[in-house]
């Protein structure tokens, strides 16, 4: 006699357990979805080497050749090299697949760095280092493919991607976080160059195993590659990229006064904690804005961020003016990152919003190129500015807040054009 069909083991309460956990916690829907979990992981590894590269490099050269200036010099031409070959190798994602751009391009550009520290410690002349930084220029915007692939997935619920977009930027701002605290403690620990090769190694990586995540890659575009780009006629996506190139030097600045902050007052080994606070208040503000639903669309938050960042970005010059040591900056710089995730995570959501469909991957790599474009010359400035002013160096900063709230600003008509980002309740 057959046996009757067992009957299900009560998955009722764990069922609803489950269901209700999704709509209380807007992260939980997220990683409910098929294949976003080993994405998200192996891009994690694949990012935190972002947080590793600039820090390890100031670290390595100014060791080896005993100049910041140098240092800042050749990690904003690496930066500035990045910024013009990125939205390239981006059009190429948008044409023939993440999978078969990442691979290539991420090998390539670990050979740069394998090359700097080879030059910087068989005592090349400078423009080898210069050279060697400007090759890692081909590094695929691996966050700006994270966050095509949630827009792919997430592309009816506006109110989902709002949370994608805060959870990607809290990554960012992770990677920022631990990634000098790691590459100072490689560069302390070991040797000056440790730094920069293990960076390279977690990078190339992660980016393979991410590429090979096919199951939630966005399909490639099928507008011929000659395509126009997305900035042609768009003063908005124009507009933002602006903003971006002064938020960028606000970064690159930040970056490098602080280590030669730490450096003056005989802590240089601390530097990338005290740059670790910053991101650390940056990434929890993140997570939290990512709770929130919006009610009001991004071209209208967008100037509010910027105003905050600008206020807060008084604070680390501020203290060291006041005569304030590492531990008085490591809190004004909690305080500072703050505001840093909201404007970012808001200023994506326009940049999604304003790129036409097709060049996703291209319009959010542009819109990276502006934020480089930005760090390179914040941390050229930078270089300058703690040699020369000392404490008085993170004006530069502070100014770059001022700048991007003018330009947001002066540009609020265009920021909220016909595709602008409205983020609505999901139904």
């Amino acid at each position: 006699m057959p046996s009757s069909p067992s009957k299900p083991s009560s998955p009722s309460k764990p069922s609803l357990r489950y269901r209700r956990s999704l709509r209380s916690n807007p992260y939980a829907r997220l990683f409910a979805l098929p294949g976003t979990r080993a994405f998200t992981a192996w891009n994690l590894l694949a990012r935190m080497p972002m947080g590793m590269f600039g820090v390890g490099a100031v670290m390595m050269i100014s060791a080896e050749r005993g100049s910041y200036a140098l240092a800042g010099a050749v990690t904003a031409t690496g930066l500035a090299a990045t910024a013009l070959a990125g939205p390239w190798t981006a059009r190429l994602v948008d044409r023939y697949g993440q999978a078969r751009v990442t691979v290539p391009a991420s090998a390539f550009a670990a050979l740069g760095s394998l090359s700097l520290v080879l030059c910087v410690y068989a005592d090349a002349p400078a423009w080898t280092l210069f050279a060697s930084y400007a090759a890692t220029a081909t590094t695929p915007n691996t966050g700006g493919m994270s966050r095509a692939r949630w827009a792919h997935l997430l592309r009816a619920d506006a109110a989902a991607l709002h949370t994608a977009n805060a959870f990607e930027q809290a990554v960012d701002e992770a990677c920022f976080m631990l990634g000098p605290v790691l590459a100072t403690l490689l560069c302390s620990s070991f040797f000056p160059g440790a730094g920069t090769l293990t960076a390279a190694l977690m990078f190339v990586t992660g980016a393979v195993l991410f590429a090979a995540q096919k199951r939630t890659e966005p399909p490639v575009s099928a507008t011929p590659l000659k395509q126009r780009s997305p900035l042609r006629g768009n003063r908005g996506l124009a507009a933002i990229l602006a903003v971006f190139v002064c938020t960028g030097a606000l970064f690159g600045s930040l970056e490098v006064v602080t280590i030669g902050f730490a450096d003056a007052q005989g802590h240089r080994a601390a530097a990338g904690a005290v740059l670790g606070l910053q991101a650390a208040g940056s990434c929890a503000a993140g997570l939290l804005y990512g709770l929130r639903r919006p009610v009001s669309p991004a071209s209208a938050r967008f100037p509010r961020c910027l105003a905050a960042m600008a206020a807060l970005a008084l604070l680390p010059l501020l203290t060291t003016t006041a005569g304030g040591g590492l531990p008085l900056l490591a809190a004004a710089l909690l305080l500072a990152g703050m505001a840093t995730a909201p404007t970012m995570v808001t200023g994506m959501n326009l940049v999604q919003g304003l790129t036409p469909p097709g060049s996703l991957n291209e319009g959010m790599t542009l819109a990276v190129t502006g934020l480089l474009a930005g760090i390179a010359a914040g941390s050229a400035t930078g270089g300058w500015a703690v040699e020369h002013l000392g404490a008085a160096g993170y004006a530069v900063p502070a100014g770059a807040a001022a700048a991007a709230l003018v330009v947001a600003t002066a540009s609020r008509r265009a920021l909220a054009g016909r595709r602008a980002l409205s983020v609505r309740p999901a139904a």
